[in-house]
C-alpha cells in the first residue's frame, strides 16, 4: 500500500505561544510542521530539507531576519522561489495594507485570524501547487516526446528570453497562437508549439469543463530551462462546443519567482479583461509591464 507523505508547512514567529498553537493546529489537519523563530533559522531549516516545504507560512516583525528579508531571500533562490508564502501579520498601518494588496489579497492575513478561512488559503495555495508540479510533469513528458532540442539563443539577455504568448482553443485545431511577443527575436524552442504544449498539458489535468478555474500557475519547463506563468480564462460563445472562448495567457521566461507570478498575474487578469470587452490591447505594452516587474524582482523587500 503507498503512503501518501504529509503536505509539509514551514511556520515563522517570534512568538513562541503563536508558534506552538499554530503548529499544534497545522498538525491535528495532517500537516507535517517545520517551526522557527525567525527567519535566519527558517533559511537553516530550508537548507537542510531534502524537499522544499509546500508552503511557507511567516510572521513580519521578528529579530535578525524579519518576514520581508525572509521572503526575499526564498525569492532570490531558486531552489525555493516557487513555494508558496503566506504572511501572517498583526501589522495592520495603510503601508502594510497596501503591501498586502500588492501581494495578494490571502498572502497577507491579519491577526487574530479564523481559523477555518487560514485552513481554506493553506489547503487551496498547497493543492493549487500540487496542481502545478502536475502540470510540470506533464510538460516534461510531452516535451521529451517531441524529442526538443535545445539550440543556444542569440542573446543570453532576459529581455530577449522573456516572451508574452495568447493562445485561444479552436474546436477544429486545437490551441491556437493568436499573439505572442517579441515576435522578431529567435528563440532556443518554438514559441508557437510550447504555447501549444502548455494549454493541452493544463487541459489533461483540468479538462475543459473546467478551464477557467485553473487560473493561474507557476510552472517549471525544465525541458527548455525556462519557467513559465500561465493564466486562463474565457468568456461566453454559444457558438463553441463548451459553450465559451477558451484562452491562455502566458509569461515565459528564465528568471519567474513565486513573488514575481503574484503581480504578473494582475497584468494578466487585466489583459483578460480587455479580451472579454473586446477592447483594444498592445501587447508590447504588457510585455514591457512584464519585464519591469522581473527587472525589480524582489527589490521591494531590501528597500
Amino acid at each position: 500500500m503507498q503512503v501518501i507523505p504529509k503536505s509539509v508547512v514551514l511556520i515563522v514567529d517570534d512568538n513562541e505561544d503563536i508558534l506552538f498553537n499554530l503548529k499544534i493546529l497545522l498538525e491535528s489537519k495532517g500537516y507535517e510542521v517545520k517551526s522557527a523563530i525567525n527567519g535566519k533559522i527558517a533559511m537553516n531549516i530550508l537548507s537542510e530539507l531534502k524537499n522544499p516545504p509546500d508552503l511557507i507560512i511567516s510572521d513580519i516583525m521578528m529579530p535578525q531576519m524579519n518576514g520581508y528579508e525572509l521572503f526575499s531571500a526564498v525569492s532570490d533562490n531558486p531552489q525555493w522561489n516557487r513555494i508558496p508564502f503566506l504572511f501572517l501579520t498583526a501589522k495592520s498601518t495603510p503601508e502594510d495594507i497596501r503591501l498586502g494588496k500588492i501581494l495578494g489579497i490571502d498572502d497577507y492575513i491579519t491577526k487574530p485570524f479564523n481559523k477555518e478561512d487560514l485552513f481554506a488559503i493553506i489547503s487551496g495555495k498547497i493543492a493549487r501547487n500540487q496542481k502545478s508540479n502536475l502540470i510540470d510533469k506533464e510538460i516534461k513528458q510531452i516535451l521529451t516526446s517531441l524529442n526538443i532540442k535545445i539550440q543556444p539563443s542569440i542573446s543570453d539577455t532576459d529581455d530577449v528570453l522573456t516572451c508574452l504568448l495568447v493562445v485561444y482553443w479552436d474546436d477544429i485545431i486545437g490551441p491556437d497562437v493568436k499573439q505572442y511577443f517579441p515576435f522578431d527575436k529567435e528563440f532556443s524552442f518554438s514559441l508557437a508549439s510550447l504555447g501549444v504544449q502548455l494549454f493541452q498539458a493544463v487541459t489533461s489535468i483540468y479538462g475543459h469543463e473546467k478551464i477557467t478555474s485553473a487560473q493561474g500557475f507557476l510552472l517549471d519547463i525544465e525541458n527548455i530551462n525556462q519557467k513559465g506563468y500561465i493564466y486562463f480564462d474565457s468568456y461566453p460563445d454559444e457558438n463553441e462546443r463548451h459553450g465559451e472562448k477558451q484562452y491562455m495567457l502566458s509569461v515565459i521566461s528564465p528568471n519567474l519567482t513565486y513573488f514575481n507570478s503574484l503581480k504578473i498575474k494582475q497584468v494578466l487578469k487585466e489583459i483578460s479583461e480587455k479580451i472579454k470587452d473586446k477592447q483594444d490591447w498592445e501587447i508590447k505594452e504588457y510585455w514591457e509591464r512584464v519585464l519591469t516587474i522581473l527587472s525589480k524582482n524582489s527589490l521591494l523587500f531590501h528597500t
